[in-house]
């Protein structure tokens, strides 16, 4: 088989409209479930599986793809990440427009993070309820009021899609073949990670087609120059700031578990600039370390910042006192480029999210034909305001949970809410203005695939499967101007379809690529 093939299969009893295998009535269009075809026949014989088993988790461990333990940490230990044998059946035309629109999502985020009135309007309610928020925009409107000292502002941004299946007329794009559309999950700016484990997916995706014999497959494997991409970003920043002796900081976590992704960046900006030097710190090494000089260059151990990226910061735990909090403002207040700034941090916010999903919001920001294109891939985003349309959004969501994700302002996974849970949330807080840290957005049902679950010290499964795709996109700029705007590269991650959160380090999800079929 040298592509895949989609279907739909219906969930119900519909003799007296289809014949359960397609779609012939608009009550099918609502009820059936896409099924995608693998890239090979399957089950996999178990000779074969046999045979490529050691070899693919070799393949994984020495070409990078692997954690730290988290149930016994060991510095000196790392295991093999969890991937899927084969890669994951996904539409050439959604695939290409998703890529094609990674410069405009960059554009967006970029000028949305750079208008105070806008970011205001959208947080001032939030900010009140939501005491992570409210810390971050009180660091923000500290640093505008004394004013920025870099107006330059690099974003290392992820636009996260999934698959779907649209609802009747809901979309013109799911009435011509593959059925199906991308609908944006999220976008990502901060700490948007797999820059490196989504490229050696699909490497190792390669080599398992190589032995089994099908390189005329390969070709529907898209390159994929993610972490080449996202270090020319930070590179750029870095010669940007005009000190060739400075240095780019990664603020990490207190314990990293996904160690590869991290490091092969460094290595990965060693290699495009052997004179470039990274160092690493948390944030409570920062507090102890950190100091401004009077014209507010950033200072830590002996070194001059010239680029931060940050890949911690984005959730409470990473603030154990007061101090992490002072590391923060003292990094914002300094002349060092930050990927991202505390304005491109607050504008990847759910709420800022829902609210550019309002009719002609986007208009402000982007032309009408690109806005347009844009608005595409946005599913329904609900406000819980209090107020008639935040109660209207809350009685939808009792009614039909199962319609639904009920999100807070939170980034890295495992913070939503489904199903029941979602009732359960919304009847607690139902009148209270705690409501306003969250947004309701509807539930995208991507469509199953079956494929081969690798993990470590388990046999592997056969398992349906949904996947989720990020987008890497690269913006440099100032206020008044855009220098650097770019598509960078892509990851997919893939979950057993049982499972709602899919996050690789939780070891709920797994590695993946992209096998492309028209």
């Amino acid at each position: 088989m040298s592509t895949a093939t989609i279907m739909s299969v219906c969930n119900n009893d519909c003799s007296d409209c289809c014949d359960g295998t397609s779609d012939k009535s608009e009550n099918c269009r609502k009820i059936t479930t896409t099924v995608l075809e693998p890239c090979v026949p399957l089950p996999l014989s178990d000779e074969v599986l046999d045979d490529i088993l050691p070899k693919a988790k070799d393949y994984a461990l020495l070409h990078g793809a692997g954690m730290r333990y988290k149930a016994s940490y060991d510095q000196d230990t790392l295991q093999m990440a969890p991937f899927f044998l084969l890669p994951s059946a996904f539409p050439r035309r959604e695939f290409e427009r998703v890529v094609k629109l990674q410069p405009l999502i960059n554009v967006l985020m970029h000028k949305i993070a750079h208008n105070h009135e806008f970011l205001e309007n959208c947080l001032k309610k939030t900010v009140k309820v939501d005491d992570f928020t409210g810390r971050l925009w009180k660091i923000y409107t500290t640093v505008r009021e004394e004013g920025m000292a870099q107006e330059l502002s690099l974003g290392l941004v992820r636009s996260d899609v999934m698959l779907t299946k649209c609802h009747a007329g809901c979309c013109k794009l799911c009435e011509t073949p593959p059925y199906v559309s991308c609908h944006q999950v999220e976008v990502n700016t901060i700490a948007s990670g797999f820059g490196h484990m989504g490229p050696i997916s699909g490497s190792i995706n390669r080599y398992v087609l190589g032995e089994l014999r099908r390189p005329d497959l390969l070709p529907h494997l898209p390159e994929n120059n993610a972490l080449s991409g996202l270090c020319s970003g930070m590179v750029l920043a870095w010669e940007a700031y005009k000190c060739p002796k400075s240095v780019i900081l990664f603020v990490i976590e207190d314990v990293t578990y996904n160690i590869c992704d991290q490091r092969f960046h460094e290595f990965e900006i060693r290699r495009q600039r052997p004179e470039l030097h990274v160092i690493r710190r948390n944030l409570t090494q920062i507090s102890q370390t950190g100091q401004l000089t009077d014209d507010k260059r950033l200072i830590i151990d002996g070194d001059e910042v010239a680029v931060v990226y940050f890949r911690a910061g984005y959730e409470p735990g990473h603030y154990h006192s007061e101090a992490e909090w002072e590391a923060r403002l003292t990094i914002e207040r300094s002349r060092a480029i930050k990927s991202p700034s505390i304005q491109c941090h607050l504008a990847g916010t759910k709420k800022v999210q829902q609210e550019i999903a309002r009719p002609g919001i986007l208009k402000k920001f982007l032309p009408d034909s690109e806005a347009e294109l844009v608005s595409n891939l946005f599913t329904g985003l609900y406000t819980l305001d209090l107020g008639a349309e935040g109660d209207a959004a809350i009685r939808m969501a009792t009614e039909d949970p199962e319609r639904f994700v009920l999100k807070p302002q939170r980034e890295g996974g495992g913070n939503n809410f489904y199903g029941d849970e979602i009732r359960t949330v919304l009847e607690k807080m139902k009148d209270s203005s705690e409501r306003e840290a969250y947004i309701l957005m509807d539930r995208i049902r991507p469509p199953v695939q079956h494929n081969y679950l690798v993990r470590p010290h388990e046999s592997v499964k056969l398992v349906e499967v949904v996947s989720e795709l990020g987008i890497f996109g690269v913006v440099l700029g100032t206020d008044k101007e855009i220098t650097i705007n770019t598509y960078s590269g892509h990851m997919l991650r893939t979950k057993p379809s049982s499972v709602n959160e899919g996050g690789v380090a939780a070891g709920l999800g797994a590695l993946d690529s992209v096998f492309l079929f028209d």
